[in-house]
């Protein structure tokens, strides 16, 4: 993250993502801080009002005016010339209409010569990080501290920390220079006597300045915490990048931009929908609509969240035939064999209904179903969530549900290549693996700005991975007690020529 130490009035202009984002802003972090400051909530005592000139995102004091307004929109960034500019998580603003928001912004200054603009954000991907190519042409301060044994100061960094095996709490700083390991309790003492350094000192006019959760002072940022936590999301590159993001300040770079489909292929299992595995607690399905047949891909999730890619399935009709959603209906409400001696039902369903042709008879059909988690979707490119609901509904008034398609991919992307992450049954057909890899990850430039996005390997169907990313998708719909799901799957259930119907006495056989 990047940060200014020095910040003051007046024009102050915010620069966030969205509105949602601004005023969960201004409530949550800016309101504590001027209530905080006896000077500055006395120039900010005029009331709150909508229809005079101080609401919530923009206010006038003496010396000056605050506006907080959303990235998405040029508009909203042509309106305001500012003197000092302060825009936030710039890593999660998608280029606009006419370009980047952060460079659309920073016109808005121009005109002042004394102008100061402050950029900070958490890191996301390497290759396309705003922040982290802001601070690469910044003068880089990085934060040291002295080691207490040998007095030369060092940057705390993740390398450093270090722990007995199966120990993660017992965790130390060794430093750099002398290697003694330096215990918890000295930190408060080492990040007191800290001090900045910049690392390209012939860089002028910009400052940078780049920190991590290393030296935070709070209980649950202790190192022994944080070796905890690396410990349990080691082994899921999605936990992971988190943890690369957040904790340690860092962008991530993925592993490789293609699938190997030979590879992966080689990994299958002997499992499958005709006997569900036991770590298996909930399953999910997602439908990719083609005009002569729908494809299903079924996917198993473990309590940690593993994936077992379990069977693939194609209806062939045409996709407005009345048949053709019969038989998907009869195939949804199928329950299978699971290993624990029950039988599993499907938990949720996504549907792609982003085919504006097919659209109304794929909402036509999850509508009545929607008890069952049948879901209508509809794909969205960017830095999106995994699912969402749309906003507003269909102008036939059926709800879609919105699908980060790109969010989805890149945390496939890295798992799909990972043993033990994802596992394949073997009745998968070959066609299955050829379709998951049928797309690469690529950095073009749009609008003069970086963007990490997914391009189709040309000559490739891609049913299977939109059916991988529909059915991931559908996961976070589902919320299970894991307990309670295995005593139900532990159930075994009656099959039809065990269950007797009543027996009714009668002495009509002894009437003589």
């Amino acid at each position: 993250m990047l940060v200014h130490p020095e910040i003051t009035p007046p024009d102050n202009f915010y620069h966030f993502r969205d509105t949602t984002d601004c005023r969960d802003y201004v409530v949550s972090d800016i309101e504590p801080i001027f209530s905080a400051s006896p000077s500055v909530a006395s120039a900010l005592s005029g009331e709150l009002d909508e229809a005079g000139r101080n609401t919530l995102l923009s206010r006038r004091f003496p010396g000056g005016s605050l506006k907080v307004v959303a990235a998405k929109a040029p508009r909203n960034l042509r309106r305001h010339n500012v003197r000092m500019l302060l825009m936030d998580e710039v890593d999660g603003m998608a280029p606009t209409a006419e370009g980047s928001p952060i460079l659309l912004a920073e016109r808005r200054t121009l005109s002042f010569p004394d102008r100061k603009i402050v950029l900070g954000s958490t890191p996301v991907h390497e290759e396309t990080s705003h922040v982290l190519r802001a601070y690469a042409q910044s003068d880089q301060r990085i934060f040291e501290v002295p080691c207490p044994c040998c007095g030369v100061f060092a940057e705390i960094t993740w390398d450093q920390i270090t722990w007995p095996a199966g120990e993660p709490e017992a965790a130390r700083w060794r430093c750099p220079s002398c290697g003694e390991e330096i215990e918890e309790r000295h930190k408060p003492q080492l990040v007191a006597e800290g001090r900045w350094r910049a690392t390209a000192p012939q860089v002028q006019g910009h400052a940078g300045f780049r920190m991590n959760a290393l030296i935070s002072l709070h209980a649950n940022a202790a190192w022994g915490k944080l070796a905890a936590e690396f410990v349990a999301a080691k082994d899921d590159p999605t936990t992971l990048q988190t943890f690369v993001n957040t904790i340690l300040g860092q962008g991530w770079r993925s592993e490789g931009d293609e699938l190997d489909e030979t590879g992966m292929a080689a990994r299958a299992e002997a499992f499958g929908l005709a006997l569900i595995p036991a770590e298996v607690l909930a399953l999910t399905v997602g439908c990719d609509v083609q005009h002569d047949r729908l494809e299903l891909t079924y996917v198993g999730w473990t309590e940690a969240g593993g994936m077992l890619i379990l069977g693939h399935r194609v209806i062939w009709g045409a996709f407005d035939a009345q048949e053709t959603w019969a038989e998907l209906d009869t195939l949804l409400r199928e329950r299978f064999p699971h290993a624990l001696g029950g039988r599993m039902a499907i938990d949720a369903t996504a549907i792609d209904a982003g085919d504006g042709t097919s659209m109304n008879v794929v909402t036509g059909f999850c509508r009545p179903r929607t008890a069952r988690k049948i879901f209508a979707i509809k794909g969205a490119p960017g830095n999106r969530p995994v699912i969402e609901r749309a906003g507003s509904k269909t102008k036939t008034g059926a709800r879609l549900w919105i699908v980060g398609v790109d969010t989805v991919k890149a945390q496939l992307f890295a798992r799909l290549p990972r043993v033990g992450q994802v596992r394949f049954s073997a009745e998968l057909p070959a066609v299955w693996y050829e379709q998951v890899a049928s797309e690469r990850a690529v950095v073009r430039y749009s609008r003069g700005q970086p963007v990490r996005n997914f391009e189709r390997i040309p000559g490739r169907r891609a049913e299977a991975l939109d059916c991988a990313v529909y059915a991931f998708a559908a996961r976070q719909m589902v919320n299970i007690n894991p307990e309670a799901r295995r005593e139900d799957l532990a159930r075994v259930e009656e099959t039809p020529a065990q269950r007797k119907g009543p027996v009714l006495q009668s002495d009509w056989m002894r009437r003589r």
